[in-house]
């Protein structure tokens, strides 16, 4: 078999990726997400895109091994799917219902660990069989790999490291996406950033700085800022610096992986962000961690679509 897709489903837009077996991507291409209807017209949707593309590249369905699925959910080992709220799909097996729309043998996992995967297999984490990805965007993600496989646990839940509890609800009064309180997300993600520096400008007038405390203020301003020695904006991001890296410490007491690679639109401040979470990592980690390494992903948006393809191949 020559040829395998992999496909990176998320609430907005269909990424879909037609691979060769050695790992090359041949062609992408994007669908619109249609989420009404409870999301029921998603999978068929998907199995049109893969059948008309096979059509117009005159390819034999005995060519392709089959299509690898990243579902912004919760995915059991055995292709169930427990719950994906911006679909608007309940529990079932997606594995099952996509290989009946198209013929084809498929494979699903959590969108983030998909992308881990393909982190592993041709980005930022290559050559390495234990990685953690960390994707820092609008929210916080994650993807344990561990000799070469996705750790998804029992209910397709690992890698969930947003949520991790690391401050005591009292002290946070903001509530996290997930309905808790004093989540890593609500400090280290995109939004958790400005939020943080908005306190901190609110509770600091005294400090000179550039960035403006109102809903202009964006995440990459922060980082900007500190590159131009902004004090304001250099305190605000050893903060995030400090945070993250003692988080990641506790992820490596439980599993201890080869690299961290940090994904995600935070990670386009490049390597002072790398530089900042692992000083701190490494003042944090048990002395057997402290030598791992980190690495910026460099997949981008195809990461899914690359551990799509990597779940096939």
């Amino acid at each position: 078999m020559k040829y395998s897709f992999g496909v990176d489903l998320g609430g907005t837009t269909i990424k879909i990726g037609f691979f060769e077996a050695g790992g090359q991507l041949l062609d992408a291409w994007e669908i619109p997400t249609r989420t009404e209807d409870n999301g029921s017209h998603i999978l068929s949707d998907i199995a049109d895109a893969v059948k008309a593309k096979l059509d117009e590249l005159g390819v034999d369905d005995d060519d392709v091994k089959g299509i690898g699925l990243g579902v912004p959910g919760p995915v059991g080992t055995d292709g169930t799917i427990y719950k994906c709220v911006n679909l608007g799909w309940g529990v079932f097996n997606v594995e099952h219902e996509l290989s009946r729309l198209t013929g084809m043998p498929v494979k699903a996992g959590n969108d983030a660990n998909v992308a881990a995967l393909g982190e592993m297999w041709q980005g930022g984490g290559k050559g390495y069989r234990d990685i953690i990805m960390v994707t820092l965007g609008t929210g916080v993600g994650g993807g344990i790999i561990i000799d070469g496989r996705i750790a998804a646990g029992v209910n397709g839940a690992s890698g969930e490291i947003g949520h991790m509890p690391i401050a005591e609800p009292e002290d946070e009064p903001d509530t996290c996406g997930c309905g808790k309180r004093g989540c890593l997300e609500q400090y280290v993600s995109a939004n958790g950033v400005v939020r943080v520096t908005k306190k901190f400008l609110s509770e600091h007038p005294e400090i000179k700085t550039v960035l403006k405390n109102d809903d202009t203020l964006t995440c990459k301003d922060i980082f900007d800022a500190a590159k131009a020695g902004d004090e304001a904006a250099l305190l605000m991001t050893d903060r995030l610096y400090r945070t993250l890296g003692r988080a990641l410490a506790a992820i490596a007491c439980v599993v201890n992986t080869d690299i961290f690679v940090i994904g995600g639109g935070v990670s386009k401040a490049g390597q002072m962000l790398i530089d900042g979470t692992q000083k701190y990592f490494r003042q944090y980690a048990f002395h057997a961690s402290r030598d791992t390494k980190f690495a910026l992903a460099t997949l981008g948006n195809n990461a899914g679509i690359y551990g799509g393809a990597g779940l096939l191949l």
